[in-house]
């Protein structure tokens, strides 16, 4: 069964696939993130995600916690460039429980200051835990480079300084700016008639007063490709080799992910594990990954290794990039990449949270649910010559830029 929508008055709108599974998910995202942040809001979008669990006009943060837990529930949330998103997983005959509680803490939470104090300790220890793993902090520092004196360029945690200055009007003052109702999407999964769905919803979430969106984003600012190394106390080096990409609207973009799936995905037979760690055995982990954004894209290769051989796998990658800008691939070859893309596709969207979110999205950026049959015929379509076109586009030696942890 497809996804069976609904727009409220508000201009909430709801998406909903009725399966037979006893177990349901639910969501609410908001086309809100850290790149909808002024200057001295950085970091306030996750810091909202954090504290909006803190209490509500009728429940106490052990409360709101404990809630789904009772049930054998689980209740979570995350922030991204882009979005911030609130999601539950419950048996279906929860399902009330579960909308009930999201519209109460999306709409309704009174952030105490006390709570406020004693969070931002809680992300302070998440920051230092982040300064402390180079694996991770090359990425914001990689987005950073290459989108300079730009909110899309700044990590998602903010700083311990910025931080420690947010008060309850900043978070009310930002959340009446950005958190709009028609820039939110109610998602479900569930063995629930769609008619109970939409009542449940228009309960909770119907009476909430229409905010519509009246601002645009900053724009990306030009892409100039950078070069960086940074000495660190670290055994490995850590690099990242990377460039701006097609957007979610570029009809590319479904190719691209092609291309980054036969450079560096999650197979052990992706050409850039294959020829840095199986034929040299110079990194135990090296991957690339493309994410695309409403008008942007971001596509990278990291990998650690030894300082010494740094260079060495630098020119592996060059090398194999260079391999796939100049060679078109064969029929047999290209066939079984497009397999493996489709496979693992189709293994993420059993997952019913995943299927949740990317429909979500797929409605906030299109304004209807991707059709995944779709997306695999797409896929099917793609020549080996516009896996060279794409590679010559996105890939060329002078677009590159490039961060190493030293």
């Amino acid at each position: 069964m497809e996804f069976e929508l609904y727009t409220l008055q508000n201009g909430i709108r709801l998406a909903h696939k009725r399966t037979d599974s006893p177990v349901a998910y639910c969501c609410i995202m908001v086309n809100t993130g850290t790149r909808d942040e002024f200057d001295h809001e950085h970091g306030l979008a996750h810091f909202i995600e954090h504290v909006i669990f803190k209490g509500t006009k009728k429940r106490k943060a052990f409360h709101i916690m404990s809630r789904m837990e009772d049930v054998g529930g689980d209740l979570n949330a995350y922030t991204s460039k882009e979005e911030t998103v609130i999601h539950a997983t419950f048996l279906k005959q929860d399902f009330a429980r579960a909308v009930e509680l999201l519209a109460d803490i999306m709409f309704h939470s009174t952030f105490p200051e006390k709570e406020l104090k004693r969070e931002k300790e809680v992300i302070v220890d998440e920051i230092n835990s982040y300064h402390d793993s180079p694996s991770e902090l090359i990425f914001d520092d990689f987005e950073e480079l290459i989108f300079p004196n730009h909110p899309f360029g700044r990590n998602i945690l903010g700083t311990k300084k910025q931080l420690g200055k947010f008060t309850r009007k900043h978070i009310v003052d930002f959340m009446g700016r950005t958190y709009n109702t028609d820039e939110m999407v109610f998602c479900s999964i569930g063995n629930i008639p769609f008619n109970r769905i939409v009542k449940l919803a228009e309960k909770y979430f119907g009476g909430i007063h229409p905010n519509t969106r009246n601002y645009k984003r900053l724009p990306i600012t030009e892409y100039l490709p950078q070069r960086k190394t940074v000495k660190k106390s670290t055994y490995q080096s850590h690099c990242i080799v990377g460039t701006t990409a097609y957007d979610l609207h570029n009809p590319n973009r479904i190719a691209m992910h092609l291309v980054n799936n036969i450079l560096g995905g999650p197979g052990m037979n992706s050409r850039l594990n294959l020829a840095l760690r199986e034929r040299h055995g110079l990194a135990y982990n090296v991957e690339s990954s493309y994410t695309p954004y409403s008008d942007t894209g971001i596509f990278t290769i990291y990998f650690g290794t030894d300082k010494a051989d740094t260079d060495k796998a630098i020119d592996l990658i060059l090398q194999e990039l260079d391999g796939l800008r100049n060679k078109r691939m064969g029929i047999l070859q290209l066939s079984k990449a497009k397999k493996q893309l489709i496979g693992q596709l189709a293994i993420g969207a059993e997952s019913g949270e995943n299927l949740m979110i990317s429909t979500a999205k797929s409605i906030l950026v299109y304004e209807r649910p991707d059709n995944i049959q779709n997306v695999f015929k797409r896929i099917e379509e793609i020549t080996s010559l516009e896996v060279m076109e794409i590679a010559n586009e996105i890939l060329s030696p002078n677009k590159l830029s490039m961060l190493i942890y030293k």
